[in-house]
């Protein structure tokens, strides 16, 4: 094992990761070292008086110690994500108790905490700027929920919890990806693939050949599970991948991938770290550094959209089943036969198909006119640059203002086995003034489209270029952040529900024609989209979105009740509370096998615990920004610079709620989500 911290790539802050230094036996040590660095500075700064405590000489140097220990660890937990092994798994766990302990220690240090009151407190606090104000409020509130106020005889217990609780979620993560790997399904007649479209084909005759295996290799990864769901005429092969999606990590397949034991102690130790703390619930935990102010206010907002929601999903799938009854002998439509009906719907209603829109979405042609539509509204240059990268199929950029370089970013976009699912922006690297100068923000852009064959450019969906922009937005709010405080800088301290809103305010653009003929080149003749073709997708847009609407409300409502409700210990289960948020919400609903909490990452080891309803939650505020542009011009610059000075500039450095009302001039309405989504009272009648 490489024990020389010397020439250890993981410590080396000096630039950009060491992606190609980079090996499994450097991430033990070197997170070693830093958590002891990092500790003995803790213990350094705890010990200060509170008298003599300042920003400077205090707060700076532990600072400093924690930021490199998150920054080493962003890596590891980067490559833990995009290039997993064995190795890098055994040795990510390895490291996990010890890290979450570090921080649970941080975070419930009554020394550091009066510190930090005293430096609050303090004669030089008046001058502070308000972002470094900021700082100092959440790292209070931070204490507070970190344990810091708790009896001491309870700290160890609290600690226990937050150790246990990173496993979990680390196990779960594991149990998904590894489940998901675990399936394959090899098809050796073309004759069983009618329908299926040939990228889709191509690709699954690629993977069997890269095995020195006959036929077509179909998995559970999403470019190849998703074609099938949507085009195969054979239902038998639509239904067997759909049940083999549906039972990933529950007992119906090997008990140590199993996520079902996993849920209900997560849940029970949320609890009880939540009541530890003083409140209800989780749900009221969850909630302390969010905009929304109680799990109610959350659950009546949710109530309320699918109260409004539900007469356009239940017109939908009316409409659904009748024409897979008259047009297609289907008198009995099944959760496998929902894409598939849908996709044959659409086509009969708008004359037009999915297949068809992706010969226009070219990968480079549609990053080019991303980036020029970036450009225009924030007045930045984003070129290609260089740098190590963990993949061959990784890309990496430079966003350029006044001529230096005030960003990067890398772009890892198509699936792989080694790679989790879904897409997500994540940050590499904070911006920060240093006493050098100052530290640019760098982010890691994150998708999972399919990688086209070799000598062939990537054609993306038009629901790719939506996941795209809106992982470019998470992207832009890092990094064309102005905030100098690290801690406040770009997403961090930006509430969680309103941490969606760039993200989703930027996908509102794949909907407009300007930008969507920038973004198109047909694959053979290199012309962009026919507006008569954009038109149909246009009329298209609301198609089942009331379905679509009630299926994130049913998912909002299912996060928010296991976190409020449930007594993990009552022997009521999270599917019976799923059971219930469905027949209130839901209009079709899957078979009984059907275990999809097993492997709801989201909120059983990512960040959305009783905070899925973010995504509705910041879609009001997103719809009503985009608004805005609707009214000044689609990419009006003045409008870009206003959403860029009071939106993306300032991070967390003030509440959300007053940086979307200095944008907008009021406060949020969700009128135009509701026009967005075609689901106003004059669309009912022309909604199916």
């Amino acid at each position: 094992m490489s024990t020389d911290i010397n020439t250890n790539p993981l410590l080396d802050f000096s630039g950009l990761p060491r992606f190609k230094d980079i090996k499994t036996e450097h991430v033990v040590p070197a997170i070693d070292h830093l958590l002891a660095k990092a500790s003995t500075q803790l213990e350094d700064t705890a010990s200060t008086p509170a008298d003599q405590a300042t920003w400077d000489k205090t707060s700076l140097p532990l600072d400093l110690a924690t930021e490199q220990l998150s920054r080493a660890w962003g890596v590891v937990n980067h490559l833990h994500s995009v290039a997993d092994s064995e190795e890098l798994r055994a040795a990510y766990n390895a490291c996990l108790p010890k890290v979450t302990e570090f921080w649970t220690n941080l975070g419930q240090d009554e020394r550091l905490y009066s510190i930090y009151k005293a430096i609050g407190q303090s004669a030089e606090a008046k001058n502070f700027t308000p972002a470094r104000k900021k700082v100092i409020e959440n790292s209070l509130r931070g204490f507070k929920l970190g344990g810091a106020e708790l009896p001491a005889d309870k700290k160890p217990r609290f600690s226990a919890i937050q150790e246990r609780m990173a496993a979990i979620t680390a196990k779960f993560s594991e149990n998904v990806l590894d489940s998901t790997n675990a399936f394959e399904l090899i098809v050796t007649d073309e004759s069983e693939l009618q329908g299926i479209p040939d990228y889709a084909k191509e690709g699954a005759r690629e993977l069997a050949k890269s095995e020195g295996k006959e036929g077509y290799k179909f998995t559970l990864q999403f470019p190849s599970y998703f074609p099938v769901l949507q085009y195969a005429d054979n239902r038998k092969l639509r239904e067997t991948l759909y049940e083999a999606y549906a039972k990933r990590a529950s007992e119906f397949g090997p008990a140590e991938l199993d996520n079902t034991a996993l849920t209900k102690e997560l849940l029970e130790l949320r609890l009880e770290e939540a009541q530890m703390l003083g409140y209800r619930h989780f749900g009221d935990l969850s909630l302390v550094p969010k905009m929304a102010k109680s799990p109610e206010e959350v659950i009546a907002f949710l109530r309320e959209l699918a109260t409004k929601a539900k007469p356009f999903g239940e017109k939908d799938l009316a409409e659904l089943k009748a024409f897979a009854a008259e047009e297609l002998g289907m008198n009995d439509l099944q959760s496998w036969d929902v894409s598939y009906v849908s996709e044959k719907l659409k086509q009969k209603k708008y004359a037009f198909s999915d297949l068809e829109v992706r010969q226009y979405f070219q990968e480079d042609k549609v990053l080019d006119g991303l980036f020029k539509l970036t450009e225009k509204l924030f007045s930045v240059k984003i070129q290609a640059a260089t740098a190590e990268l963990w993949h061959d199929d990784v890309r990496f950029f430079e966003v350029i203002k006044d001529g230096k370089a005030i960003a990067h970013f890398y772009l890892d976009p198509y699936a792989r086995q080694s790679k989790k699912s879904g897409a997500w922006m994540d940050d590499a690297r904070g911006r920060k003034a240093t006493p050098t100068g100052l530290q640019t923000p760098v982010a890691y852009l994150t998708c999972n489209y399919t990688k086209p064959p070799k000598g062939k450019a990537a054609q993306l969906s038009h629901d790719d270029v939506q996941t795209l922009f809106h992982e470019f937005g998470h992207g832009i709010h890092h990094m064309l952040t102005r905030v100098d405080e690290l801690d406040v800088a770009g997403i961090n301290g930006v509430e969680w529900d309103a941490v969606e809103l760039p993200s989703q305010f930027m996908e509102n653009f794949a909907w407009e024609w300007s930008v969507v003929e920038s973004l198109t080149a047909h694959e053979t003749s290199g012309e962009p989209m026919p507006k008569a073709l954009f038109d149909k997708m246009v009329a298209a847009k609301n198609f089942q979105s009331g379905l679509m609407t009630l299926r994130q409300v049913e998912f909002s409502m299912f996060d928010m009740l296991i976190h409020t409700e449930l007594d993990p210990k009552s022997g009521r289960t999270v599917l019976d509370v799923l059971a219930d948020v469905r027949k209130e919400v839901t209009v079709l609903n899957p078979p009984a096998y059907n275990r999809f909490p097993n492997s709801f990452t989201h909120i059983f080891a990512g960040g959305y615990a009783a905070g899925y309803y973010s995504y509705k939650w910041a879609e009001v505020l997103s719809c009503d920004a985009f608004a805005m542009f609707e009214e000044t011009g689609i990419d009006n610059p003045e409008t870009g610079k206003k959403f860029l000075e009071e939106i993306l500039s300032v991070g967390g450095s003030r509440p959300a709620a007053e940086s979307f009302k200095a944008f907008r001039g009021r406060d949020p309405s969700i009128e135009a989500l509701l026009r967005h989504t075609g689901m106003v009272a004059d669309s009912a009648e022309t909604h199916v």
